[in-house]
């Protein structure tokens, strides 16, 4: 990338915290009541940040939705989140040391997110969040990433990146005119992130800021002169 980044702004579920096992089970367990297929290929193909969409699109009747998240509320696991991916607290701190600006766009709700956020020990690195019930529209909109953006004095767009796991993320970021940093996981393969707009990917949030830090090629080292 051949202009300096000053503020990254990361997704959550997937991308900060190994949350994606919990949230697959839950849906499994969903779809399987209403006697509908579902394995890690269809969650990839229908994947949506509205669930109301994802279930929809899966087969789910738009009249029994009510129905399916009173399942799924029931039978989902919140034991097993909120737990950082390894080295993703010391990623994020080296980044704020090294200047950059840190925000985070999420698809989850404020009630969900933020008490893992806090027990992560990551509130103090993220202070600007929004979360997927603070507007009514969810990426791939790019309304969520402008706001986080604003929030963090980010005139120009193509100096701020967003880190995330599936390919809504990336083209979130493309509509925004930020740079996509794709993380692999079960929602995105490296051949769909590139097709959705990402111009890096990387196995781990870690690993990736290795890079930043490391060499001036995947990020330009945030500006000192401010």
């Amino acid at each position: 990338m051949d202009a300096t980044v000053d503020a990254i702004v990361f997704d959550w579920d997937g991308t900060l915290v190994d949350t994606l096992g919990a949230l697959y089970d839950a849906n499994v367990a969903v779809l399987a009541a209403f006697g509908l297929p579902f394995d890690e290929a269809l969650y990839r193909r229908h994947y949506a940040p509205d669930w109301r969409l994802m279930y929809t699109q899966l087969g789910i009747p738009a009249d029994r939705l009510h129905e399916a998240n009173a399942h799924w509320e029931r039978v989902f696991d919140a034991e097993r989140l909120g737990r950082p991916f390894d080295g993703v607290v010391d990623a994020l701190k080296r980044l704020r040391d090294g200047g950059y600006r840190l925000g985070l766009v999420t698809a989850a709700n404020r009630v969900v997110a933020e008490p893992q956020i806090r027990r992560a020990g990551l509130a103090d690195l993220l202070a600007v969040r929004v979360y997927g019930d603070d507007l009514p529209v969810h990426k791939p909109d790019p309304r969520p990433l402008r706001v986080a953006l604003a929030e963090l004095g980010v005139a120009d767009p193509v100096r701020a990146a967003y880190v995330g796991d599936a390919p809504t993320d990336m083209r979130m970021a493309r509509a925004v005119g930020a740079h996509g940093i794709g993380i692999l996981s079960i929602l995105g393969d490296p051949e769909a992130l590139r097709a959705a707009g990402a111009t890096i990917v990387a196995d781990s949030v870690a690993g990736w800021v290795d890079d930043v830090l490391g060499t001036s090629d995947p990020v330009p080292a945030a500006r000192r002169d401010r």
